[in-house]
């Protein structure tokens, strides 16, 4: 096996995301042949060398496994829940796997999720810069004028964590469903924290539902709260996409 980035190996295993895994060493929890590395850059054999996470020793590199999941609303999109709520990881239980949700949706949103324990693809696919394109259904309270669906459409400036604002790439908009509470549909190239709901707030209009029908190449074709594994033809769209 070659000579990897520990940060690689580790998320391959199936310990923790890429993400996670550079924390760790970050942290001084990883150790290589009995010497704790803490640099981001170390690199290691992972067929010959003894690597430990937190004092256990890493076993080979799991089988890549990705799925589609219909996320339902009332669960969060986290590993584990300090208040005890449910997660995403409660229904996809029986892998014979452990994977990692690749972006989010919030507690009161519903819709396609992906799964996977490739970190690679899936730190390409949540990078801004990969203009991956996700699509949603949103039923709003009250019905924006055409001027504030335009700004929309071209972008606007919202509310971001730690009190600064933040400016959103340009948006398709497209309506749906007509009424005193329209649907539309939303499909976007980023993905910012609550990023649809803080649109729709700054042109006055609150977010009653938020449903996900699209990520990349995939639609949503399973019942809420199920999954299924991603075809061959489907995985090989996806990589191609953050190419």
């Amino acid at each position: 096996m070659p000579v990897e980035r520990l940060q690689k190996i580790i998320a391959a295993a199936g310990i923790a995301s890429r993400r996670k895994a550079e924390e760790l060493i970050s942290s001084g929890l990883v150790s290589v042949n009995g010497q704790v590395v803490s640099e981001l850059g170390s690199k290691a054999d992972a067929e010959h060398d003894h690597i430990r996470v937190n004092g256990k020793l890493l076993k080979g590199a799991q089988r890549p496994v990705y799925v589609l999941l219909n996320k339902p609303k009332g669960y969060v999109t986290t590993v584990r829940d300090p208040e005890g709520r449910p997660t995403v990881m409660d229904l996809v239980r029986g892998l014979g796997a452990r994977v990692y949700p690749v972006g989010r949706l919030d507690y009161a949103s519903e819709g396609l999720l992906l799964l996977t324990n490739d970190g690679d693809l899936a730190a390409k696919l949540m990078k801004a810069e990969s203009h991956v394109p996700k699509t949603y259904l949103v039923k709003v309270a009250g019905v924006p004028t055409p001027e504030s669906l335009a700004k929309l459409r071209g972008g606007i400036s919202i509310a971001a964590d730690k009190g600064r604002r933040v400016r959103t790439a340009p948006a398709k908009i497209q309506p749906v469903r007509e009424g005193d509470n329209p649907w539309y549909e939303v499909t976007l190239i980023e993905g910012k924290n609550r990023q649809i709901r803080r649109m729709f707030e700054e042109v006055g209009h609150h977010v009653e539902k938020i449903k996900r029908v699209r990520f990349g190449s995939l639609e949503l074709d399973v019942h809420p709260g199920k999954f299924r594994h991603l075809t061959l033809r489907e995985i090989a769209k996806l990589k191609s996409a953050t190419q």
